[in-house]
């Protein structure tokens, strides 16, 4: 089995220090800790900013074994600054985190991976790589455009991530994964949603955001994803559930979202 990371956007409720010991109780390996919102104003843990905050979180994981598998969410728009990130790129290093999720949301793509090419160096400094997730509502919408870019940028650390619903809702092929050169792949995404896919960008939004379903209950071809990445790198478990979480506390979701993602990984 793979090691498997506790998203942070599955129990999002939940301050780093929290969400370490509840994967710890679930019996993950690693967590996605949230430093800066997806969008603007949503929710993060900005640790860079809280001193206590952060020499608590390093503690736990230290007490836990619980290892940082990725960072959020460094959304690129076009006045995006990467002098802006040393601070997180420096909280990143004490935490041990592995990864940066980076999302596109600049509509000039070669001025996009001008910066992102900046970002990657800056973040080879700090041990992290720089993950470009691709999503249909954003300037890189599908697994070819995003493997695209990666390739142009060149940097070592730069590499391409694969989100489980984005890929199906992106009409990406399972095929093509295997055209994206070995070491581009440093972690990816797990969880699962309806066979039927959302006729608007809004609604894609509203359910990868809130209402995603565990793995193996839904109707993505999770098994087939499965064997098509790569066996040894991280699987992040992602699945936010709204609804679910008024009357079911985020140790249960994540303990049931674990076992959940060992049936698929085991299936495939």
């Amino acid at each position: 089995m793979p090691s498997f990371s506790l998203a942070a956007l599955t129990a999002l409720e939940l301050a780093p220090p929290e969400l370490i010991e509840v994967a710890a109780a679930c019996g993950y390996d690693e967590v996605g800790i949230r430093l800066l919102p997806a969008t603007p104003g949503g929710m993060a843990y900005p640790l860079m900013e809280d001193e206590a905050s952060l020499r608590e979180t390093i503690a736990r994981l230290d007490a836990t074994g619980v290892t940082v598998a990725d960072l959020e969410v460094v959304a690129f728009r076009p006045d995006t600054d990467i002098a802006a990130f040393s601070a997180f790129f420096e909280t990143g290093a004490r935490l041990g985190a592995k990864h940066i999720l980076v999302a596109a949301y600049d509509p000039a793509l070669d001025r996009f991976a001008d910066r992102f090419a900046k970002f990657c160096e800056a973040a080879a400094q700090y041990g992290l790589t720089a993950d470009l997730e691709f999503m249909p509502w954003t300037s890189v919408p599908d697994l070819g455009t995003a493997s695209r870019i990666v390739e142009k940028v060149g940097k070592t650390n730069a590499g391409v991530l694969v989100d489980a619903l984005h890929f199906d809702r992106s009409g990406s092929l399972i095929g093509d994964i295997a055209e994206i050169p070995a070491g581009r792949l440093h972690y990816w995404q797990l969880c699962d949603g309806p066979a039927e896919r959302p006729t608007t960008h809004e609604e894609m939004m509203r359910v990868a955001r809130t209402e995603r379903m565990f793995p193996g209950e839904g109707g993505i071809d999770l098994v087939s994803l499965a064997r098509a990445m790569p066996a040894d790198i991280t699987v992040s478990i992602e699945v936010p559930t709204v609804e679910l979480a008024r009357t079911v506390d985020a140790y249960a979701r994540a303990r049931r979202a674990l076992a959940a993602a060992r049936r698929v990984m085991a299936a495939a």
